[in-house]
């Protein structure tokens, strides 16, 4: 088909340009590296962490600390942010470019007399663009010559073709009818024709989706509202801790001074300050230590992890805490088409005149295939290129007769003698085709629907393909109906000696070959996935443009109506008639939403959000970017539009629902891994602050030094931070309730854990330095009480919680009672935790003064060693009883 139009002149495109705008789209702004650092920073337990550096830094300059106590702490907030921050960048560049290439395409437009190639961006209001098969609707307009098939899947959701004709010439296009009009992002399946753009760039229904998503509401995900929480407990509980310890370490000075404290006032000055400010030292360091600044940093690291393992099950994270609110879903919306479904249409079974069914092709008894086979090839639109038998071409073909071509695909490289006399072309007014042909053999071919083609069917073919009265229609129809339950649409095929006539009406004698059920079939993976996202405690809910009929019934086939008898299926219309607070109602039992339009999906978002829920949304057209946006976390489809893989968190890049579960997986991970580096790093800031606190009504003005306080820090936070970020993803984790929003990050049995042994840390550290066994033991062969001795006591002591502490990590990695569950996938684990205890072997033989430190003896410390494996069987013990009175919170691996 030939076009000629003249187009516009260079002059009346800068004019159309200047008065409507140009054919860009506003696009969202892209983050700077230095954009995206900076609000990482912003982070509340960040900001605590630069504050404590800002102090610690301070103390190094004024010569009360030492240089590698900043170095720690810059280290960990370096690690926290630039890792988080580089994951994000990098992965945004990549996005940028796929859109920077989207920008790229040239389109087929009328300039200046003659037909030309110009960028998208360049087009303008009036331009005529030839449009051909395969091509994308670069902007609205109108229709002006030929026709066109479109895919419109990717503005409305719907997956079936719509047919767009040519406005009538000198007809007004105020006037316009939808089947005239074209939309940007829509697909030409088939036809040829000329449009003229009628609004171009932000005016386009296009770019107003794009505005819209533009100004998407943002808010914290589950993760940074608790860490917003924790943040401002933890800064308490430090600030708290260091005015007692002050108070504490003032007291204590004044009252051990000789004459008490009256005499201590009248002291020098320099005395008084260097007490004061020794004080304040240790109270600054106490905050310093009481913030947990591993905790960010292996936030990061566990994300970059996840994020590589999920990329090998095609789930590409672009926003890394999408991981995390992934873990605390409560409610997803779900696309039926190419996520529960394979997205084509394909023959699921195949009918035959006495109602028998058969699902596959080889179960059709040979001489009704065969003409099934031949009724199917010769009596099609499509040109068919078998030269590769196992991946014909079909060209020209819609998705209903490529499905039924697929399914006789052994039969389309056969090439019998075949030529066509006549044939009727379908439309909808007659609902069927007929081809007649001659040669191999001399038949007329009709297929169409059922309800027509039956009507005129006495006969049909038996087993042997053999004519045979046609008894029983009835049995036909029942199965007939049977099949339309499950959601499949019908087709009937029939040959008849009658040939076409000038009437082109359908013959009246026909035989019946059989009916064919067609429907887009589940993935293998949907039923077992759905099942797995329901028992973690997600409600999936599927909305999609098909009919409520349609639409229940996959709904029945993918398991979304089981377990709930108050199962709801509504329709856009039904749900358009209820309020706001009538939705909210119903929310809980909501299964599916059928002819929806994209505005139920963000209005579904918005009232899910205002229950406090945390919302997923799936989506792949430009209509679903913006409620893809607007949820908790959006997971956009891998063959969806690049708006849409703007707009989500994660990528599934195979379209699988089953890849959504693993997402929710390592979210749950995540979470996991979390909470379980909060009781080991909380049980040491407890048991740490306490013994400081206490240890100088004891005798002990300094039981741990600001220096070993610092160590002790580094290594049990920022290194431990690090080995419990390769936690392994363990499937019982699906089988736990989503935590929800307003659930506190540290729940009663880590409270139980980290008070308990907190607290038998810190009394058991007393014990260790007032006990007379102790003193004996660790002596050094000075006499007790000496200051050799004493400095073997404090060596041992400061190695003792060290170590006690180590043993606590392997308490804090599981709630269970097997300590050593899943140690092996953790190689940072078994790194890291064996590093800590190496390293404080050689700082405690080579700290000196620096630590406060002398070499110990092999047997002591073997005695060091047995003493802090105490917290073991402590723990354990907490477990039993907990398990036995409270219930075991491990849940079970399904069997």
């Amino acid at each position: 088909m030939k076009f000629t139009y003249p187009g516009l002149t260079d002059q009346e495109v800068e004019a159309s340009r200047a008065r409507h705008g140009s054919n860009a789209v506003a696009s969202q702004e892209v983050e700077t590296f230095r954009d995206k650092l900076l609000g990482n920073l912003k982070d509340p337990i960040i900001i605590i962490l630069i504050v404590a550096l800002l102090i610690t830094v301070a103390l190094w300059i004024f010569g009360y600390a030492h240089w590698y106590e900043s170095a720690g702490i810059a280290f960990a907030v370096v690690m926290a942010t630039v890792v988080a921050t580089w994951s994000e960048h990098s992965n945004e560049q990549s996005f940028q470019k796929l859109l920077e290439e989207a920008s790229l395409i040239r389109v087929k437009a009328f300039r200046n007399g003659h037909l030309t190639e110009i960028p998208i961006s360049d087009l303008v209001v009036n331009d005529h663009i030839l449009l051909q098969p395969g091509d994308t609707v670069p902007t609205d307009g109108l229709l002006l010559a030929g026709y066109a098939e479109m895919d419109e899947a990717a503005l409305t959701g719907e997956s079936e073709p719509v047919k767009k004709t040519a406005l009538a010439e000198n007809a007004d296009p105020a006037a316009a009818a939808e089947q005239n009009r074209l939309f940007r992002a829509g697909l030409v399946v088939d036809g040829e024709g000329v449009m003229r753009a009628s609004a171009v760039g932000d005016q386009t229904r296009y770019g107003q989706t794009m505005k819209e998503l533009l100004s998407a509401e943002a808010r914290l995900s589950p993760l940074q509202h608790k860490l917003t929480v924790l943040g401002g407990h933890i800064a308490t509980f430090g600030y708290i801790g260091a005015t007692l310890i002050f108070i504490v370490f003032l007291f204590n000075a004044i009252a051990g001074h000789e004459g008490g404290f009256a005499t201590y006032w009248a002291q020098p000055s320099g005395l008084i300050i260097k007490d004061v400010v020794t004080a304040a030292i240790l109270a600054i360091i106490i905050v310093v230590v009481s913030v947990p600044e591993g905790l960010p940093m292996m936030i990061a690291m566990v994300l970059a992890i996840n994020m590589k393992k999920l990329l090998s099950v095609k789930v590409l994270v672009r926003k890394l805490l999408g991981i995390e609110t992934a873990g605390s879903l409560n409610l997803l919306f779900t696309d039926k088409t190419g996520t529960l479904t394979q997205g084509r249409l394909a023959v699921s079974a195949f009918l035959t005149g006495i109602g028998a069914r058969y699902e596959k092709l080889d179960d059709i008894p040979q001489a009704l295939r065969d003409m099934a086979g031949f009724a199917l090839c010769n009596n099609t639109s499509a040109v068919i290129d078998a030269s590769d038998p196992n991946d014909p071409k079909l060209v020209g073909a819609d998705r209903t007769e490529q499905a039924l071509l697929r399914f006789v695909t052994p039969y389309l490289a056969q090439s019998g003698q075949v030529d066509i006399v006549d044939l009727i072309p379908f439309n909808s007014t007659r609902k069927f085709s007929a081809t007649q042909v001659s040669g191999e053999r001399a038949l007329t071919l009709v297929k169409g629907a059922p309800e027509v083609i039956l009507k005129n069917c006495g006969r049909c073919l038996d087993a042997n393909g053999h004519p045979q009265d046609l008894d029983d229609p009835d049995a036909v129809q029942a199965a007939m109906r049977e099949l339309s339950s499950r959601a499949m649409r019908l087709l009937a095929i029939a040959v008849t000696d009658t040939p076409i006539d000038d009437s082109k009406a359908l013959p009246a004698d026909l035989t019946l070959v059989g009916v064919f059920g067609m429907r887009d079939e589940l993935r293998e993976t949907s039923y077992a996935s759905v099942k797995t996202a329901k028992a973690a405690g997600i409600q999936v809910v599927m909305i999609t443009g098909d009919s409520k009929e349609t639409a229940q019934a996959i709904a029945k086939d993918v398991g979304l109506l089981e377990d709930d008898p108050q199962a709801l299926i509504l329709t856009s219309d039904e749900l358009a008639a209820l309020s706001d607070e009538e939705v909210k109602q119903r929310l809980p039992h909501l299964c599916v939403v059928s002819r929806a339009f994209p505005t139920d999906k963000s209005r579904l978002v918005k009232l899910a959000k205002e229950l406090n829920l945390v919302v997923g949304m799936t989506g792949d057209g430009v209509n679903d970017a913006p409620a893809v946006k607007n949820a908790d976390v959006g997971f956009a489809m891998g063959s969806g539009t690049e708006m849409t893989k703007e707009s989500g968190d994660i990528v599934i890049l195979d379209d699988n629902f089953s890849s959504l579960t693993q997402a929710v997986l390592y979210g749950r991970t995540l979470f996991k891994s979390i909470r379980k580096f909060l009781v080991f790093q909380l049980t040491v800031n407890v048991s740490a602050i306490l013994v400081v606190f206490l240890g100088p009504f004891f005798g002990f003005d300094l039981p741990l030094t600001m220096t070993q306080l610092l160590w002790l820090n580094l290594i049990m936070d920022t290194l431990a931070g690090l080995a419990f970020a390769g936690e392994a993803a363990l499937h019982r984790y699906l089988q736990e309730k989503p935590i929800r929003r307003d659930e506190p990050l540290i729940t009663v049995d880590m409270w139980s854990s980290i008070l308990l042994n907190g607290g038998i840390i810190a009394l058991l550290s007393l014990l260790f330095l007032t006990s007379d066994t102790t003193h004996a033991l660790f002596s050094g062969g000075y006499a007790v009480g000496a200051p050799g001795a004493k400095a073997k006591l404090l060596t041992a002591f400061f190695t003792f919680f060290v170590f006690i502490q180590f043993f606590n990590t392997f308490n804090a990695r599981t709630q269970g009672l097997n300590l050593f569950e899943n140690l092996l996938e953790n190689r940072l684990f078994i790194i890291i935790i064996p590093a800590i205890m190496g390293i404080q072997v050689l700082f405690v033989a080579y700290g000196g003064e620096v630590l406060r430190t002398v070499g110990l003896t092999t047997q002591e410390w073997v005695y060091v060693l047995l003493m802090a494996f105490v917290i073991i069987p402590t723990d354990l013990l907490r477990k039993v009883v907990r398990n036995r009175w409270l219930g075991n919170p491990v849940m079970q691996d399904a069997p």
